[in-house]
């Protein structure tokens, strides 16, 4: 039976080039990158949205608060074997004055909501792989101003989110390198390693499939 992973998060899983500031083609972008490396045996559900934070109304564009569509979006895509959560990174803008736990907090929310949907095969719990968004590497204008040092908490910080859930994890930061464009986005090359990179998580952990 087809396995179904949905991938909900912001720009860098929407797929957001730097240099071009369009949207990659759909088989350079990360979900892309899973479902080809994954197979037929695996159905991969892109949900990025550029300026998604984790549960903030932003002031400065609307539906971008991740934990009003969150369930709808399960519901939609029901039923899902796992959820990939990458989110974080638009809740370190400047005009959200927050800091690096009270990100982790918003994201280990979704994490909740998650664990009680039963939208997984036969209402059971899907399984979640918690990830903690690459690192805010400059800032090109006042938008990010503080948050070059709040990402790099952000992998501690979100390890423990997973570990008091029970959900699984990986440090986007450990993985994928932002583009000198605007230090935030990434290139197509780190749409690939990282795309390979959760393709073998789900592989060899997350869902491993019986040999046919």
């Amino acid at each position: 039976m087809q396995k179904t992973i949905l991938c909900y998060g912001d720009s860098n899983t929407w797929g957001w080039d730097p240099v071009t500031q369009i949207r990659l083609n759909r088989d350079k972008r990360w979900p892309g990158v899973l479902g080809n490396a994954l197979g037929h045996r695996y159905w991969v559900v892109e949900e990025g949205l550029c300026g998604r934070t984790t549960v903030r109304d932003d002031p400065m564009g609307v539906y971008r608060n991740g934990r009003d569509y969150l369930i709808p979006c399960l519901q939609s895509h029901e039923p899902l074997d796992l959820v990939i959560l990458m989110l974080g990174t638009n809740d370190l803008k400047q005009r959200f004055e927050l800091k690096a736990r009270d990100v982790a907090a918003g994201a280990e929310t979704l994490v909740r909501l998650i664990l009680k949907s039963n939208i997984g095969p036969d209402s059971t719990i899907p399984k979640v792989l918690l990830i903690s968004p690459s690192l805010v590497t400059m800032s090109v204008d006042d938008e990010f101003e503080g948050a070059i040092e709040k990402s790099q908490e952000l992998g501690g910080l979100y390890a423990q989110v997973a570990t008091s859930r029970g959900v699984a994890f990986l440090d986007a930061a450990r993985v994928v390198v932002p583009s000198e464009t605007d230090g935030v986005h990434w290139d197509a090359e780190e749409h690939q390693r990282f795309g390979l990179t959760v393709a073998d998580l789900v592989r060899k952990q997350l869902l491993p499939l019986a040999p046919v």
